[in-house]
């Protein structure tokens, strides 16, 4: 993904939490993981990257 296509996702992404709001941005977020983990060939491609996201939520938020 080029940068620019970063920018777009991210862009995309905030926009349409925003669009949803508080309330319902945990909802979205899950669906969008699950639509992302569903086009990965096989779950050793996500299980790293879960743990990840996993240590870097428990760290006290001055180290994330």
């Amino acid at each position: 993904m080029t940068d620019a296509d970063l920018d777009r996702s991210y862009t995309a992404l905030a926009q349409a939490l925003g669009a949803v709001g508080p309330q319902r941005s945990e909802l979205l977020l899950a669906m969008l993981c699950l639509s992302l983990m569903a086009r990965r060939d096989s779950a050793d491609e996500l299980l790293p990257l879960i743990e990840r996201a996993r240590e870097r939520c428990l760290q006290p938020a001055h180290e994330a």
